[in-house]
């Protein structure tokens, strides 16, 4: 019986949350999984078949001759959608010059004063047309509207020196990973307007209307991105940020530094100017400068094999390799000849490497070993920047001076505290199948000793058929089920029916899918960071296995980081056997993320694939953005 409960943890392992379904339908297993031991709550959860509801129906087995055959219910996963931009308005000019105002311009003097220019700018001003997102439009129009607030970029019927500095930030929007062409304003046209001083303060006026709607956009955009994450798909889940527009043009009036003010509404952190100065970086590169190397294997190179592309192997490994790589295996690049045999030297070398790089270092050369030796193009690396710097403006301005870090492409968690990298880990996270969301929220418990509450996902997706065939599945195995809060054995209940008001949980033990212990975030997707008696997951490279929680290599180390303790605490708290929830001295954030470029903490970018295709998705979303901009301006 233990084995095949072992058996069973061993596969249910793989589902230990419900990030494998919506955030409508992820609710409906207890948050908290039983944090304390005591029972959950459940709600509600969608389901792609209905569950008869009439007691009699319920009890009928189509199992048995006569019955009609039931379809299994299943729970559905996430979406992604079809991205749609910010629409545009026209913004509304009509409260820009009042009648009084109008009428003004006709008594004026044949030698204007300054009261009788502002007065045929405000004229002029009503009668300009900019196209613009409703939050900027609004801000324009709250402005404008206000009779007191002066004309911006204009002074003595010519574009002034604020305007060409707001233009030339705007020019370089692609330094901060943002779409140039979204904030292009064109210059008064003065061979266009010849003499004619109406002409000329009309076309002031457009380019004043203009101008002002492209820096808000612009500082909107810097501040939280171009694209709102939470309509890229059903697994991006983030309040997207409030910006407040109208009091940025009151801000860019009374500045004497435009250009200083706009530059500095981008975030501060450090890892966004590190992206910064990686992007200038690439662009700066040639793209044809001789130094790409392929190397075409097919399958893997074990040690003692050969193979044609050995040569290109170790070229690729000396150029793309540290400099303390080099040095190590300075003698060794100087004595290759060039043969294919994958002797020991070079199993060595390549073990090197593959340490250096964050693989795992068994000389075994496949898939990800050689993206590591010829790298990406610097095309691809750029839009891998571009889709970070976007991301990292959904996160807060700075992220902390303590926080957790999970990178799901990276497969690998961060712990900071006082600015410093002091802890990481590889971590397993949700397969393509099952993904972990993106998200950031705080840390709050560890419980050791946990129970595992299935979720209803699970119920449902994995186990109902599993207990239409045999009703004692659950007893077997050693769970625990209750229905309405009592608790029943699994062959009593009626697997036909309705799973709403039933719980499933796997007490405390070693084969427990959660293992020793698990670091709760609450979070209305359940997902959290736990320990799992499937060590081996972690000699893999690629470690997108899971139902999407999070699985520590060494959860004793990340729970001692989180409640300010040691190991060796964490050891007696395990050892007591008891399931105890504690909370952490204080709440600190942790940022569940996805990010293919981002730098380590000696500041060196680094590179992943996109496991989930949302760098695909995001970038959809950026062009969809792009053309709604530049087809309705």
């Amino acid at each position: 019986m233990k084995l095949a409960a072992k058996a069973t943890a061993s596969v249910l392992a793989l589902s230990c949350c419900l990030s494998s379904i919506g955030a409508t339908s992820a609710s409906a297993m207890t948050l908290m999984d039983f944090i304390r031991g005591g029972q959950g709550r459940q709600q509600s959860t969608q389901v792609s078949a209905p569950v008869p509801n009439n007691p009699a129906q319920t009890m009928l087995n189509p199992n048995q001759p006569g019955q009609p055959k039931q379809a299994l219910p299943t729970v559905s996963a996430p979406k992604y959608y079809t991205y749609k931009a910010d629409s545009m308005r026209l913004v509304s000019t009509v409260h820009f010059a009042d009648p009084v105002v109008t009428g003004a311009v006709a008594d004026a003097s044949p030698t204007p004063s300054a009261v009788d220019t502002e007065i045929s700018q405000r004229r002029y001003l009503a009668d300009a047309r900019v196209m613009a997102t409703n939050d900027v439009a609004k801000a324009i129009e709250t402005y404008y509207a206000d009779q007191s607030k002066p004309i911006l970029w204009v002074a003595d019927h010519a574009v002034n020196e604020k305007a060409k500095a707001a233009m030339a930030v705007l020019a370089d929007a692609g330094s901060v990973g943002l779409d140039p062409a979204d904030y292009a304003v064109t210059l008064p046209n003065a061979d266009a307007t010849g003499a004619d001083p109406v002409m000329r303060d009309r076309a002031l006026m457009q380019f004043e209307l203009a101008l002002s709607t492209k820096v808000l956009m612009f500082v909107q955009d810097t501040v939280r991105g171009r694209i709102d994450p939470n309509k890229l798909s059903g697994y991006h889940d983030f309040k997207r940020k409030d910006v407040n527009l109208t009091a940025a043009l009151d801000v860019l009036r009374a500045s004497p530094d435009v250009a200083a003010y706009i530059n500095s509404r981008n975030p501060s952190n450090q890892q966004f100017t590190l992206l910064k100065a990686e992007l200038a970086k690439l662009r700066a590169e040639s793209g044809s400068d001789g130094t790409h190397i392929s190397v075409s294997l097919t399958g893997t190179l074990k040690p003692g094999g050969s193979s044609p592309e050995m040569a290109n192997i170790v070229k690729a490994i000396e150029h793309r390799g540290s400099d303390a790589l080099k040095k190590a295996h300075a003698d060794l690049f100087a004595a290759y000849l060039g043969t294919p045999d994958y002797t020991p030297e070079l199993v060595s070398l390549v073990e090197d490497f593959q340490r250096e790089k964050g693989l795992t270092a068994d000389g075994v050369i496949g898939a990800s070993s050689v993206r590591a030796m010829v790298g990406e193009n610097n095309d691809v690396k750029i839009q891998k920047l571009i889709i970070a710097m976007e991301q990292l403006r959904w996160l807060p301005v700075e992220l902390g001076s303590r926080y957790v870090f999970i990178n799901q492409p990276a497969f690998m968690v961060y712990y900071y505290n006082n600015n410093q990298e002091q802890l990481s880990m590889r971590v397993v996270v949700g397969s393509k199948q099952h993904q972990t969301f993106f998200f950031e929220n705080q840390v709050q418990t560890v419980e050791f000793n946990p129970f595992w509450g299935v979720p209803q996902s699970i119920i449902i997706n994995e186990m109902l058929p599993k207990l239409r065939a045999d009703p004692n599945y659950l007893d077997r195995m050693g769970y625990q089920v209750e229905v309405g809060g009592h608790a029943v054995a699994s062959s009593s209940v009626d697997w036909y029916g309705s799973t709403k008001s039933i719980s499933v949980r796997q007490p405390p033990s070693s084969d427990n899918a959660l293992g020793e212990l698990k670091i709760l975030f609450p979070n209305s997707h359940a997902i959290y960071m736990h320990d799992t008696p499937q060590k081996s997951f972690f000699k893999k490279d690629m470690r997108a296995l899971s139902h999407g929680c999070v699985r520590l290599a060494d959860p004793r180390a990340m729970a001692a980081a989180v409640l300010n303790t040691t190991p060796d605490d964490i050891a007696k708290q395990i050892a007591a056997g008891q399931n105890k929830a504690v909370a952490v001295p204080q709440k600190f954030p942790i940022y569940i993320a996805y990010f293919t470029a981002w730098p380590n903490k000696d500041g060196v970018v680094q590179y992943f694939n996109d496991v989930y295709d949302r760098d695909a998705a995001t970038q959809r979303a950026l062009d969809a953005t792009s053309k709604s901009r530049t087809a309705q301006i």
